[in-house]
């Protein structure tokens, strides 16, 4: 009897519906495409979105396990689960600890890694950042603007992705560009150390996150005085917000896909 295959597309989860089928959906739908004969299934990391889209909308999204626990009802047993994750933070070690849980339930099951886990991932990224973020948006503000990307930042110790990411971009020649976080380091004040006296007049911010949801809707483009917008002005730099995620950038996209072709091909 041939195997029945699934690829749990896991992710942290917004409540903004555009944005989330420009994201999330967007990166399942390429999964779908990509891997034909694998049934492609959603699962979020946050449960206070999944009870949010339940409450507001009366969508279901299941959690990890009650997504695990469907994929048993219908009689998978071969399944490859994927974050969506940036870096090996909080919200994957919730995954892993359920992957490892629920291995005797399932004939195969293996889990694909966050956006930045490998060197070769830090290389892939930047050549992303590169072409579909860099260009557009010299194209939007200028050839000498600069661009500032804003992560969410973490207590985890993975949060060093973004320090080992800032250093990688700017040994590769992206020197104008710079990522910032809403609740890590760097914050938002030491990149406007790292930023003054560069001659920088223009910058483009955008979110370094998958969804454009609450984030960068408010801490980075709001107008509220401590949005990264708002810092931005107060230090006199000319400010063109992208509210675009990075699930909207078909680079991003690819490099997820590349992951879950990692582990089935592994």
């Amino acid at each position: 009897m041939a195997s029945k295959k699934a690829l749990l597309a896991v992710s942290f989860g917004t409540s903004y519906n555009d944005n989330r089928d420009k994201t999330i959906g967007a990166i399942e739908r390429l999964f779908s495409e990509v891997f034909p004969g694998w049934e492609v299934r959603r699962a979020f990391t946050s449960k206070m979105i999944i009870k949010k889209l339940k409450e507001r909308d009366g969508e279901v999204v299941d959690y990890i396990d009650g997504a695990l626990d469907r994929l048993i009802a219908d009689g998978f047993d071969t399944v490859v689960v994927q974050p969506t994750h940036i870096m090996n933070g909080t919200e994957y070690d919730f995954v892993k600890e359920f992957v490892d849980r629920y291995r005797p339930k399932f004939k195969c099951i293996r889990i694909g890694k966050p956006l930045l886990t490998t060197e070769e991932d830090y290389d892939a990224v930047i050549d992303a950042i590169a072409s579909g973020i860099v260009v557009p948006a010299k194209e939007m503000a200028g050839s000498d603007a600069a661009v500032v990307l804003m992560g969410h930042g973490s207590e985890h110790y993975a949060n060093s992705a973004y320090s080992q990411l800032q250093l990688a971009l700017w040994l590769s020649g992206l020197d104008d560009v710079y990522l910032t976080t809403v609740e890590g380091f760097p914050d938002f004040e030491d990149t406007m150390r790292l930023m003054k006296g560069m001659g920088i007049r223009n910058v483009v911010i955008q979110p370094f996150m998958v969804v454009a949801g609450d984030h960068a809707n408010n801490d980075m483009a709001g107008d509220e005085d401590d949005s990264l917008k708002s810092v931005l002005e107060h230090n006199g730099y000319k400010v063109f917000p992208v509210v675009k995620g990075l699930g909207e950038i078909p680079e991003f996209r690819e490099l997820f896909a590349n992951h879950v072709s990692d582990v089935i091909n592994g």
